[in-house]
């Protein structure tokens, strides 16, 4: 079976073993993970490896926090602005897809949003060319990929002046970054680090405290930083899973190499992509997601005989969103390059026969 599911999407192999292993017996306990004590010996090595894990990988600065909180990037949408902006004061927002939009609606409830560039009447096919930044601005956000539209920064702007958030929960440990510089980071687990039901939080803690409102306990950033991600019952399972992942992304060779094969596997996508005109890719090529490569048929009669061939051939996840249509194929950093070749010589063998 190739998964090409843009979320809960595929896993690696071995951390299915794994996973599936503890919950019948978490570690030769008797006890499977989904039945012990989080604030446990036996769980709480499993959350302080976890956030170890993360800083040794994306290799940040001492002042940014590790969490891991309930309620998927969504929730950071309203979590963010919240902690970071003040009631009378303004936040930057780049619209560039669906998650963008989502984002930008729920800070215009904490403050005032102004939109720093935008590719929307384009239909979302580009990164903005240039920004247009409010002096005054407490942040500037950016959703680095866009699995809907198949949009993704390759060039982050890391030079501007102010803290920069960005959510990640799509591209997540697939490229190298200064992650050390971001101000914020969030990402759903769902998509490329572990499975539904957590979500990585890294906040420079140096931002914190500055806005004035009275914050619920359980959105306030602070009070999760004093309890190590244990100010509540975590999603025990969820995180146990992300170790999983994030001890296999070390072993393959660290973010460094999984920088590569995702480079391989779009650059062979792609390619195969532009050389059949049976099929059109949207997105500016300079700004193709190497995460969610989206894509349509001229012939649009055509469409379904294809994903019917995508199906008897193993492969699952590829018609596109419900919002836009079309076809799309996501290759998160656990999906082999071999699940890419089949779908391109798919690609290829039904364009000869159909052409």
């Amino acid at each position: 079976m190739d998964n090409f599911n843009a979320g809960p999407s595929i896993l690696p192999p071995a951390v299915l073993e794994q996973a599936a292993a503890a919950i019948r017996d978490f570690q030769g306990t008797g006890l499977s993970i989904l039945e012990i004590g989080h604030r446990t010996a036996l769980f709480q090595p499993v959350m302080e490896e976890a956030r170890q894990l993360v800083r040794d990988l994306m290799q940040l600065h001492p002042d940014q926090e590790v969490l891991f909180l309930h309620g998927g990037a969504s929730t950071q949408f309203m979590q963010v602005p919240m902690n970071l902006l003040p009631s009378n004061k303004k936040a930057a927002y780049t619209d560039t897809g669906i998650w963008s939009a989502k984002a930008i609606k729920e800070a215009n409830l904490y403050g005032t949003v102004e939109i720093a560039g935008s590719s929307k009447e384009g239909g979302y096919r580009a990164i903005p060319r240039t920004l247009e930044i409010d002096p005054e601005a407490q942040y500037l956000h950016l959703t680095t990929n866009e699995t809907v539209h198949g949009v993704q920064w390759q060039q982050i702007p890391m030079e501007l002046d102010l803290p920069l958030v960005a959510d990640m929960s799509s591209d997540i440990l697939s490229r190298s970054l200064p992650f050390d510089r971001f101000g914020l980071i969030y990402a759903g687990a769902q998509k490329n680090m572990g499975p539904a039901g957590v979500n990585l939080v890294i906040v420079n803690k140096n931002l914190l405290g500055k806005a004035d409102r009275r914050i619920p306990t359980m959105m306030d950033y602070r009070e999760h930083i004093r309890e190590e991600s244990m100010l509540n019952t975590p999603p025990v399972f969820a995180v146990y899973v992300v170790l999983l992942t994030l001890r296999w992304v070390k072993e393959q060779g660290g973010i460094i190499e999984m920088e590569k094969r995702s480079i391989e596997k779009a650059k062979l996508f792609y390619d195969t992509l532009d050389a059949l005109p049976m099929f059109n890719g949207p997105v500016a090529t300079a700004d193709r997601s190497h995460m969610n490569a989206v894509f349509t048929m001229n012939d649009p009669t055509l469409e379904s005989a294809f994903l019917k061939a995508c199906e008897a051939a193993g492969m699952i996840g590829i018609k596109g969103h419900r919002s836009v249509g079309g076809f799309r194929v996501s290759m998160y950093n656990a999906l082999p390059l071999e699940s890419v070749k089949a779908l391109t010589s798919l690609m290829t063998d039904f364009a000869q026969q159909n052409g």
